[in-house]
């Protein structure tokens, strides 16, 4: 389970170091930071995959989402740093972003670790770091000591991607592949034209698509696999008297309602947004291949106030085979979570803070030298 996340100099974003339970709920006022929290960690889970440069090139470049406060990158002589990490049940890891430091021309906003470290346990020492990384240079901890790395690592590769070795380093590529499980849910499109209202080649698919075009599937084997019951439980607390149906023809599967004195179901096209939005969270929910953190970004976004209930029971049941982290804009989905879990409060505009938390009650940290 992660225990600890820590973020500094993300967007609104100053510095935050915030522990997490099974059930974690984050709300907050708008421009708190709770979206810019969700983008941190989406960015930390993108380092898994190398994809980190080309994720911050999307949002503008490093220099357009480092914090912007007084007193900080503007004419100041302290390092542009973008810091992410967090700490799980046996490893840590944390990165620092910066600039070239001579410029590459037309790349010259394109963000470079400085330093990545791996290390045991939850505080960064000597005796516990297993990897370490400075520029380009990376050593890990062998039997007889540090070893150099004789990899080959550009400016802007992490070591999580590129130390792939499990002769190597076995730890490195234990931590990549539990953050590479990581998933991730902030809209599903629910537009006439959208994935999830057409049918699907049927297939077996324990984890819904990002563009939940495999809708079908996913019920389907989410009922296949001995979670039926659970599924139509959710279906019948959120739409009483509602029967969901899925269609099974070979090669094609659908997706569909059938509800009151209607002689047949509403498929996926015909549902409302709210509808279907719900059977996406439900078929996220109950995944047979549940991740290792699933993160929800305002999952109450379209959905009747009268469906905060039976989402929040989705959620809750999810948490007992997986972690699950919630931000949210809805007080009483806030409220029913927090009864079960940890409830964090975010505040303040250009410069987040836990609600309660004073600068020097947050949880310990130690990120890596340059």
């Amino acid at each position: 389970m992660i225990r600890r996340i820590a973020i500094e100099h993300y967007r609104s974003i100053r510095s935050m170091v915030l522990d997490l339970d099974a059930l974690t709920v984050v709300t907050g006022p708008n421009g708190s930071g709770k979206t810019n929290l969700y983008r941190a960690l989406r960015l930390l889970a993108e380092t898994a995959h190398n994809r980190a440069g080309a994720a911050l090139a999307a949002e503008g470049g490093l220099a357009s989402v480092l914090w912007a406060g007084k007193g900080r990158y503007g004419g100041s002589t302290e390092p542009v740093a973008l810091k992410l990490g967090f700490s799980d049940d046996d490893f840590s890891y944390a990165v620092d972003f910066g600039l070239h430091a001579n410029g590459m021309g037309p790349f010259r906003s394109d963000p470079v670790v400085k330093a990545e470290a791996v290390w045991a346990g939850e505080l960064l020492r000597p005796a516990t770091s297993l990897a370490r990384r400075r520029g380009i240079f990376a050593e890990v901890r062998g039997e007889s000591g540090w070893e150099p790395v004789t990899v080959p690592l550009e400016q802007n590769d992490s070591i999580l991607a590129q130390l792939a070795d499990p002769r190597l380093s076995p730890e490195i590529v234990l931590l990549r592949e539990q953050i590479r499980a990581w998933r991730f849910h902030e809209t599903f499109r629910t537009d006439p034209d959208a994935p999830a209202r057409r049918p699907h080649a049927g297939t077996f698919s324990p984890v819904l698509a990002d563009d939940g075009g495999n809708l079908p599937s996913v019920l389907a084997t989410i009922q296949q696999q001995g979670f039926g019951d659970e599924l139509d439980a959710a279906v019948a607390e959120a739409f009483p008297g509602a029967r969901l149906d899925v269609g099974t023809e070979p090669g094609r599967f659908t997706a569909g309602l059938l509800q009151g004195d209607l002689r047949r179901p509403l498929l996926a096209h015909e549902l409302s947004d709210g509808t279907l939005r719900y059977l996406l969270l439900a078929a996220a929910l109950l995944s047979p291949r549940p991740p290792r953190l699933l993160v929800l970004n305002e999952p109450e976004a379209a959905l009747h106030v009268d469906l905060v209930p039976a989402l929040s029971g989705l959620i809750r049941r999810a948490s007992e085979r997986t972690q699950v982290l919630v931000i949210t804009h809805s007080a009483e989905l806030a409220r029913r979570l927090g009864e079960h879990g940890r409830r964090v409060e975010l505040r303040g505009v250009g410069d987040t803070t836990i609600d309660g938390l004073l600068p020097l009650e947050h949880p310990p940290w130690s990120w890596p030298q340059r």
